[in-house]
């Protein structure tokens, strides 16, 4: 990562038309600590240049976040819905997992993997869902950030967008790679 210089972050605060106390407003430090780091008279915390450098970026509106990329259509089934049901919404929709949701909040997530190792001998189409889903779930809030968001699809295949605990979008892999 390349630091901005004390010149470079003046530089653009004053193309964005903001005051030293807008900026400090905005990254949640004092107008006299931006003056002084612009000055070159102060070397800041890496977290608190962090904190100016995204402010920055939010007020030119490169930083993109969850309410952004998320679908607010989100195909979902309830824990008490039978697996056949839930496989027969991801062929009908050409999803390989779907979230589960009871009452609007997210409980879990079943995709095709789950149904495929459920339990062997059983008639899986007839168990609910609740019995086959992984209960691990993603949720983030519609002001995260891509790198956030990002970081989350290393480890899930989908991140549910929440607020208020009640899941109002849903973001993939292939949202991400639509945006960029």
């Amino acid at each position: 990562m390349e630091l901005p210089t004390p010149e470079d972050l003046r530089q653009r605060r004053t193309e964005l038309d903001l005051t030293q106390s807008s900026l400090a407003d905005k990254a949640g430090v004092s107008q006299p600590l931006i003056a002084r780091i612009e000055g070159g008279d102060v070397d800041p915390r890496l977290s608190t240049l962090r904190r100016i450098v995204n402010a920055l970026e939010e007020a030119e509106g490169s930083i993109v976040r969850a309410a952004d990329l998320m679908n607010q259509e989100v195909v979902s089934v309830a824990p008490d819905d039978s697996v056949r049901s839930a496989r027969d919404v991801m062929l009908d929709e050409g999803f390989s997992q779907l979230p589960v949701i009871r009452d609007g909040r997210p409980v879990g997530i079943i995709s095709n993997s789950d149904i495929r190792h459920a339990q062997e001998g059983a008639d899986v189409g007839t168990l609910p869902v609740a019995d086959v889903m992984r209960e691990s779930v993603m949720a983030v809030e519609p002001s995260s950030t891509l790198e956030e968001i990002d970081t989350a699809l290393d480890h899930h295949a989908a991140v549910l967008v929440v607020e208020g605990g009640e899941t109002i979008g849903i973001v993939t892999e292939a949202d991400v790679a639509a945006h960029l």
